[in-house]
């Protein structure tokens, strides 16, 4: 009963002054919202690119080239890089067991021409394999042979986006594309796949043989990288540390030496760099948004002070008739605790609104984390309990008769 009594009081004070109990609120209620859309919209765009690393397989090891030179303490990239070159990619083919798949590329931005269009892109030039380890498809048509890689055909695969600005939604295989002044057969559209973790669109490319874009296209005897899958995802740490040192050898580099001109990456290294970077601006923007906590609970802070300041009467009323000095602290902190509970309340109802609204009007992938609302809403009592306890001691500490007697 006297619990029940409590609550009662509690209840009726801080409905007394509405606008004042909303402004104290509003502080809590944006904090845990915010906590709660920001660790969603977070962790769904961490699955999202998980998601996207793991389409291109887990056991996908990237060789790119990168001339390292070491001023003034630190080490830069400088200049074009011209020391991977496709024999590397056929002697890692060759003599490295744990690699079941090679697909060396070479890429530049050209203009590419149909009839009265024209559309600058990216030219990559890769062997077939590719289909394997990155798992392409082609949407119409079909992919360059091994034979049209031997033979340095003309034929050339278009991505969606390349499609559309030549074709518009006519078919496009069987045309002929210019690509710089060279003549292309189209024999094939990918099929789509979207923006890349950088935000680049991996559908704005055409795709021909390697041996056509260095001869024909390009000019040039070095690749832009090669894509390699080894034969288990356990054996890619072993896998890449033989091609590291096959390459070394081929490059001449001594063995003592620190820098490599290679840099070699790992599809379990790529996520692991991901979803570091993920939870650091997760953790970082939910940081912020527990500001928004700290300053609803100087909120609750003002308006409990303010509270004892005009109940100073009401106060040494009921010490004067037998009220222990502990019910008045319990008084005033209940008050502050339902303001930390009504403010987290809210904020998990407006936080999981916006988050499906959020979902609804974007495209953003969203993952609700019930975890982050237990965490808010718990840290709003305690900033309720904390910010409340100073006026509920002060409260508690009012001499009855000098209470009384105050105006």
């Amino acid at each position: 009963m006297k619990v029940i009594r409590g609550l009662r009081i509690s209840v009726r004070q801080l409905t007394v002054h509405r606008t004042r109990t909303a402004l104290a609120l509003l502080g809590i209620v944006i904090g845990v919202s915010s906590v709660i859309t920001v660790v969603a919209v977070g962790y769904g765009a961490r699955q999202n690119v998980m998601a996207s690393i793991e389409s291109m397989g887990t056991d996908l090891i990237m060789v790119t080239p990168a001339q390292i030179r070491t001023s003034a303490g630190r080490m830069q990239v400088r200049g074009t890089v011209t020391t991977l070159t496709p024999q590397d990619a056929e002697a890692i083919r060759d003599d490295i067991s744990e690699v079941i798949a090679v697909a060396p590329w070479a890429s530049k931005r050209m203009p590419v021409k149909y009839e009265g269009l024209s559309s600058t892109t990216t030219i990559q030039g890769i062997t077939p394999e590719v289909l394997d380890i990155l798992n392409l498809d082609t949407a119409a048509g079909s992919f360059y042979t091994e034979r049209e890689e031997l033979t340095a055909g003309r034929t050339a695969v278009l991505g969606p986006t390349v499609a559309r600005a030549l074709f518009g939604e006519e078919p496009a295989t069987g045309h002929r594309i210019l690509i710089g002044q060279v003549p292309f057969e189209v024999i094939g559209i990918l099929r789509p796949r979207g923006a890349d973790l950088s935000g680049t669109d991996q559908d704005d490319l055409v795709m021909v043989p390697l041996r056509t874009s260095l001869r024909r296209l390009f000019n040039q005897e070095w690749l832009g990288g090669i894509f390699l899958r080894s034969r288990s995802g356990p054996e890619m740490d072993e896998a890449a540390e033989q091609v590291r040192w096959l390459l070394r050898e081929r490059h001449r580099l001594d063995r003592s030496a620190a820098e490599d001109d290679f840099e070699i990456q790992t599809q379990s290294e790529l996520m692991a760099a991901h979803r570091e970077i993920g939870d650091t601006f997760t953790t970082l923007v939910a940081g912020i948004a527990t500001i928004s906590l700290l300053v609803g609970g100087v909120g609750i802070l003002a308006i409990m002070l303010m509270s004892v300041r005009e109940r100073t009467r009401e106060i040494g009323l009921r010490l004067a008739v037998g009220a222990r000095r502990r019910d008045v602290r319990t008084q005033f902190l209940t008050e502050a605790v339902m303001l930390g509970t009504g403010g987290g309340l809210a904020g998990i109802f407006l936080g999981l609104s916006g988050t499906v609204i959020l979902s609804m009007v974007t495209d953003w992938v969203v993952q609700i984390e019930p975890v982050s609302m237990i965490l808010a809403f718990g840290f709003s009592l305690i900033v309720g309990v904390f910010f409340g306890a100073y006026p509920a001691y002060r409260a508690s500490l009012l001499d009855p008769i000098e209470a009384l007697s105050s105006e």
